[in-house]
């Protein structure tokens, strides 16, 4: 079994790492990249094919695994590939995307008498924890043999969009607070009452305390990644008959930590002794000279 995956960024090249160590061939197109990640790439076992078209010739499956914006563009790259090619791999999208962007792309393979699975991660990258890859549709089956790969694969039902589905509805909640969290912490900071606000915490919600401390201090990391998937949720959420206007509030508040001093950080070099209030008045300040991005 030979899978190519794009792209080898933080979750990606974890999990071509577990399925390497279990013994799958993996390959991905490495050429452009920059060394810090094409180094990770190859320390995890990936083969570098030096092209979409060489890493899609030679697979029996492909994952995607992106930033969501990134998820019809690079199934576009694969279907071309696989017209220069001829090849037939399984494709799986396991991007943070709304069920109608995963049918969206999904159309554009079984159209073509290809088949296409809809995958969505919940969890940390494999190393760090051992996430849930849900999938759905008529092939699910297929994703059967990577279950225990430092992978815990659930298999839902035969329609397209609902791993999708849950994904979005999940990260709603758990990203979708950090966005409640750093806009509230805002707001109390331009209206004069942080420092209060903090202190009410403190004493009578320890547990949101700990949160605000710990949670927006790391967003500036994850923010980039973020926003796309708070509009994937407003999507979702707008096709479900309900309001998406909190999830595109989300969008706006990761697309303000994103714009941030903070945000050249990742999840693994980033300051850890910075504080909760140092990094909502480095973005009440940013928003007070150059507005909202």
């Amino acid at each position: 079994m030979k899978v190519a995956i794009f792209s080898p960024g933080e979750m990606g090249g974890a999990v071509g790492g577990a399925l390497h160590a279990g013994g799958i061939e993996v390959i991905g197109d490495l050429s452009g990249r920059g060394a810090e990640t094409r180094e990770r790439a190859l320390a995890m076992g990936f083969r570098d094919a030096g092209s979409v078209t060489a890493a899609v010739g030679d697979a029996d499956m492909v994952l995607s695994i992106l930033p969501p914006a990134l998820a019809p563009v690079v199934a576009g790259q694969v279907l071309a590939a696989i017209g220069e090619t001829g090849a037939t791999p399984v494709y799986v999208d396991c991007n943070a995307v709304s069920p109608d962007t995963a049918r969206s792309i999904g159309v554009r393979f079984t159209e073509r008498g290809l088949r296409f699975v809809d995958g969505g991660i919940i969890g940390s990258p494999p190393g760090k924890d051992t996430p849930r890859l849900y999938v759905s549709g008529p092939d699910r089956e297929v994703m059967r043999q990577f279950d225990g790969m430092g992978i815990d694969i659930r298999l839902l039902d035969d329609e397209i969009g609902r791993a999708s589905a849950i994904k979005m509805c999940f990260a709603a909640i758990t990203k979708g607070t950090g966005a409640l969290h750093a806009t509230t912490m805002l707001a109390a900071r331009s209206v004069g009452v942080f420092d209060a606000l903090m202190d009410e915490f403190r004493e009578s919600r320890s547990g949101i305390f700990s949160r605000l401390e710990k949670g927006i201090p790391a967003l500036p990391a994850v923010a980039g990644r973020f926003e796309g998937e708070m509009e994937e949720i407003a999507a979702t959420f707008e096709a479900a008959g309900v309001s998406p206007d909190f999830h595109k509030g989300a969008a706006w508040v990761m697309r303000q930590f994103a714009a941030s001093e903070f945000a050249h950080e990742t999840r693994d070099n980033r300051d850890l002794s910075r504080s909760m209030a140092r990094t909502v008045e480095s973005i009440f300040r940013q928003l007070q000279k150059d507005g909202p991005k």
